[in-house]
């Protein structure tokens, strides 16, 4: 599978044997969400309705690691980009007055604060193709900015 380096592809065929309960190198369609879960990713109950969906409309095939491998990059794939309207609309909070701009300053404390701390120098890097000097950024510029690079 493109992008896995071969240590990725054994750590996760030894976790998918681990759900494995009859022993022939698949696992029921059910369990797919929680293989994902123990891997690192955190796909919600619709995501993984969806998932379950596309590959058993029935809901009785079992998956084999071979199967589950592409939906674990695409989980994955998704999980790392997210799309743009998502990182809009978390913005979107801070933007009291609707005006699509949020405080600069606000959004630097959260940034530092808050989930992946980021530092005072990753902060203005991040703003500073957006930087107007107002005191203010606009959110959906910054997405631009961040999504391209």
């Amino acid at each position: 599978m493109a992008g896995l380096t071969e240590e990725q592809i054994g750590e996760y065929r030894e976790a998918f044997s681990l759900f494995d309960r009859v022993g022939d190198g698949k696992i029921e369609c059910d369990q797919i969400g929680c293989l994902l879960r123990s891997l690192g990713l955190n796909p919600t109950g619709a995501e993984v309705k969806k998932i379950e969906k596309d590959v058993d409309p029935k809901g009785i095939a079992r998956v084999s690691f071979e199967e589950f491998l592409p939906i674990y990059t695409s989980a994955y794939q998704k999980k790392q980009t997210g799309s743009a309207d998502e990182f809009v609309e978390g913005l979107r909070v801070f933007d009291r007055d609707g005006t699509g701009t949020v405080l600069a300053a606000e959004l630097r404390s959260v940034l530092m604060s808050l989930g992946e701390k980021l530092s005072d120098e990753e902060v203005t890097t991040l703003f500073a193709p957006v930087d107007d000097s107002s005191g203010h950024i606009n959110y959906e510029e910054l997405v631009k900015v961040v999504l391209s690079n």
